[in-house]
């Protein structure tokens, strides 16, 4: 395997927000607490003081969801270590994609795994634990139900509703069939084909399937899946959600955060309601509202005074799940957290929570972006051979790569900028001459200057459409390698499934992305199988 990296700042599929933060723009400085680096740990595990009832709701919490569960003794370990004082977290999250979904779910896990060892290393008298926070309660199905494996979109068709993790798995039979068949019949399609059907097909809920099969690929590193939808989690949120029906303070911090990040530069990431609460109920996760002295719960019969609510979050607090803009204080609540990993839209939304945390007296986590990869397969790295093309010129624009690549392989010299540039110089001797005659000519001159301008720009597109016809298949190539790697011109981290590359690869893969990926680096990573 060929390694390289890239800067962030090279990478024009990255967003303004995301270079931003990942550089240490000044700008952003404001809206987080802690610079990004392993010697700025030491203050952030002085800020974080975690209960020990806390400690023993959160590992009994974990005893019990990891029951019945191949666990590694890594793992097991790592769920008995967060009784101890001195140990601590880093967190990543995601929603329950479709048998992972997008790389980057992995990119996620594998960059916490890594920095948790790091902070082993560099902090020898604390330990620390990797988590990965399922999301299940989320309720966009749309997000969730599908995987792009070689080009190929899979989709799960189902309208249960409600909570996503608590999905029957009854109605992916269709979906474990079509993936089974393009996996293919090598050794690592078919073990990966058989952990799918043993964990998706009879598996009591699509959370628990999801459990099990990231433990199969990351328990050998001590990963931990929680899923924090529980009393005894929620319990713990008790005063904050009581707040948020009352006094729905949230709405009110984050607009002026958000109006900040606005006269910065940066754009809204996530809408704060009145009410950042859903309520569950069987095949249902639906928004809380206040309407005059009853809270309403959308798109059910649904109603409570403001006693009955609260009798309710007292006696059932699991029925209550918190949007996006609770997310962050619940699980800084209820882990031992110092670090979150997430994405570049992840942190640009929790960029907007840091008065929010302030206000409820919540210690701020290290925020930390992801690692980003490309992952080149054999084909491609030897059609980039033959092409003669860099990894760097992959992330151009295809149109402009194409261009580079007609201007850089042929024998005449198809710019005519050298003409361009004699042209104006004639042009501006004209106009010293005309305007010694007549100033009023001046316009009537640039007018002709730009028409000869453009038709020499015509001429250049012409010679350049010629000599595209020469090498109509080194561009078809070209097409194909962006196609491929950039599918729908996006990064492939956030398109390509996992398994596509499992099933060629094998733990090779694994092994690769984890003998290699430091969120610490903040650089794009580029592995070319050679």
């Amino acid at each position: 395997m060929n390694i390289t990296t890239f800067d962030f700042k090279d990478i024009p599929q990255f967003s303004d927000t995301d270079k931003a933060y990942t550089l240490g723009d000044k700008s952003l400085r404001p809206f987080y607490e802690h610079e990004v680096s392993l010697e700025a740990f030491e203050r952030v595990i002085a800020q974080k003081n975690f209960e020990g009832t806390k400690r023993q709701i959160l590992v009994e919490e974990l005893e019990r969801q990891y029951k019945g569960v191949a666990a590694s003794q890594a793992t097991l370990d790592n769920i008995q270590q967060l009784k101890e004082a001195n140990c601590y977290t880093i967190i990543t999250a995601h929603q329950p994609n479709l048998f992972t979904g997008p790389l980057y779910s992995i990119y996620k896990i594998i960059s916490t795994i890594n920095l948790v060892e790091k902070l082993r290393k560099h902090y020898p008298e604390q330990a620390f634990v990797p988590i990965f926070w399922t999301g299940g309660e989320d309720h966009d199905f749309e997000e969730v139900n599908h995987l792009n494996l070689f080009g190929k979109r899979i989709t799960w068709e189902d309208q249960q509703g409600g909570s996503v993790g608590a999905y029957s798995v009854d109605s992916l039979r269709s979906v474990l069939d079509q993936t089974k068949a393009v996996l293919g019949n090598g050794e690592h399609g078919k073990l990966a084909a058989e952990k799918l059907e043993a964990f998706y097909g009879n598996a009591s809920t699509y959370s628990e399937a999801v459990k099990h099969f990231l433990n199969w690929i990351f328990g050998r590193y001590g990963l931990v899946i929680a899923n924090a939808g529980t009393a005894g989690f929620k319990r713990q949120m008790i005063p904050l959600f009581k707040d948020e029906l009352l006094n729905q303070s949230s709405k009110k911090i984050i607009a002026q955060t958000i109006q900040d990040l606005e006269a910065a530069g940066y754009q809204q990431q996530a809408h704060a309601r009145d009410i950042n609460l859903f309520y569950l109920s069987p095949n249902k996760r639906s928004r809380i509202v206040k309407e005059g002295n009853q809270y309403e719960v959308l798109d059910t019969n649904l109603r409570f005074s403001e006693a009955e609510i609260l009798e309710d979050l007292a006696t059932n607090p699991q029925n209550f799940s918190p949007n996006v803009v609770l997310r962050p204080l619940f699980q800084e609540t209820i882990f031992p957290n110092l670090g979150y990993i997430g994405g570049g839209g992840e942190i640009a939304y929790w960029l907007e929570r840091k008065t929010q945390f302030e206000h409820y007296q919540v210690p701020f986590p290290m925020l930390i972006r992801r690692c980003s990869v490309l992952w080149i397969p054999k084909g491609m790295t030897k059609l980039m051979a033959k092409l003669n093309l860099r990894a760097k010129q992959l992330f151009e624009d295809p149109h402009q790569l194409s261009k580079q690549y007609v201007l850089d392989n042929t024998e005449e010299a198809l710019s005519l900028q050298d003409e361009l540039t004699a042209l104006n110089t004639v042009f501006e001797q004209i106009m010293t001459k005309a305007k010694r005659v007549d100033p009023a000519l001046e316009p009537g001159v640039l007018g002709q200057q730009k028409q000869m301008q453009k038709a020499v720009e015509k001429v250049e597109q012409r010679l350049l459409r010629s000599e595209k016809k020469k090498n109509e298949t080194s561009l078809q190539q070209i097409q194909k390698l962006k196609d491929t790697l950039f599918p729908k011109n996006g990064l492939q981290e956030r398109s390509d499934n996992f398994l596509g590359f499992y099933s060629r690869y094998g733990n090779v893969f694994l092994d690769t992305l984890k003998a290699n990926l430091d969120v610490l680096d903040k650089k794009m990573l580029v592995i070319e199988d050679e």
